[in-house]
């Protein structure tokens, strides 16, 4: 057996099992962020509950616009029906202070708000996409959906985001190559209060950066300092860019000063890194 005929088997393999785990509930609500985890799960979950799966994408400061944008694009090129509620963690004092946990309480609000759509209309459970490598990081988040009893069904059937993505590309999923792209807030280090002002402008300087060509880009809040972080391929590009006088605007603009750019290029979690170390 030839490699693609390998990985036509494991689709079949797998796309049965996720079939199958979402099938067992009778009506579902997606948390929906617009990445190709959860568009996953909901394209699986609209074929086999139809008009009984819906997704809930949250709109928050927390969420950068360009992914709200993208959101409607999927539902829209997809047929994939998606709703798009205001979530209110930036009124909750434990996610404003930032502490490491900070993502809980952003996750319990969005499952709160999901929830309220379900009953709302009559939807039995709700589902996120939760994938099989993502127990290997720092996500408070994960316990909060275990209290809002929200279930995982690419973690339960041991998919892990290599399978995400040959499924995804499978499916002809338009987003089956999207880099992976936490809530601004996990830019800003624990203990550095979460506001709006923050978490604008470090949509500002990501956006500038894709729009220069950068896929997967970070923008870290330090202060009157921004750390860069781009695929490892694109350091040395990033550090040009950084020179030039419109990017010296971008930053003023932003509230920055200067900026700095991580040699090793991007790493996942890297805020949590002496979390896990303690």
């Amino acid at each position: 057996m030839n490699a693609s005929s390998k990985d036509a088997a494991r689709v079949e393999t797998l796309l049965r099992k996720l079939r199958e785990n979402i099938s067992q509930h009778e009506s579902v609500i997606v948390a929906f962020s617009s990445g190709v985890d959860s568009t996953l799960v909901l394209k699986v979950a609209s074929e086999v509950h139809g008009d009984r799966a819906l997704g809930v994408m949250g709109i928050s400061p927390s969420v950068a616009p360009e992914e709200i944008a993208d959101g409607r694009k999927l539902s829209e090129s997809l047929s994939l029906p998606v709703l798009f509620v205001d979530t209110h963690e930036m009124q909750e004092e434990r996610y404003v202070s930032n502490p490491p946990d900070r993502c809980f309480y952003c996750k319990r609000e969005l499952y709160s708000v999901c929830w309220g759509v379900a009953e709302q209309r009559g939807f039995s459970h709700i589902l996120n996409g939760t994938n099989a490598d993502d127990l290997g990081d720092w996500r408070p988040g994960l316990e909060a959906a275990r209290k809002a009893s929200v279930h995982a069904p690419l973690l339960e059937c041991g998919i892990g985001k290599a399978d995400v993505r040959l499924l995804a590309a499978a499916l002809n999923l338009p987003n089956h190559d999207k880099p992976a792209l936490a809530c601004l807030a996990s830019r800003i280090p624990y203990g550095t209060s979460v506001s709006a002002q923050r978490l604008a402008a470090v949509n500002a300087v990501e956006a500038h950066m894709r729009q220069a060509g950068f896929r997967q880009v970070r923008a870290r809040h330090h202060g009157t300092e921004v750390r860069l972080e781009v695929e490892s391929e694109g350091v040395e590009k990033l550090n040009r860019l950084i020179a030039t006088a419109e990017f010296e605007e971008l930053l003023g603009k932003a509230g920055f000063r200067h900026a700095t750019v991580a040699p090793d290029g991007y790493r996942m979690g890297r805020l949590n890194k002496n979390l896990e170390r303690a």
